[in-house]
């Protein structure tokens, strides 16, 4: 019986490893995915705001 314990310990051990492992992988997704959306969200802001700067520019030089 103590053969069964220990082989059922080792079960339960590799299930939450196995489960840690995928809760890892979902937060390093989370994770990469916010940090992605947050660089993407400040070249989107300095490219409207060179658009903009630029269309100032080209309006001021005229007059």
């Amino acid at each position: 019986m103590a053969e069964n314990d220990r082989r059922s310990l080792k079960t339960v051990d590799g299930v939450l490893l196995v489960v840690g492992g995928l809760f890892l992988v979902w937060v390093a997704f989370a994770v990469l995915g916010f940090v992605t959306g947050l660089v993407w969200l400040v070249v989107k802001v300095a490219v409207a705001v060179a658009v903009v700067a630029l269309f100032v520019r080209l309006l001021t030089r005229r007059r």
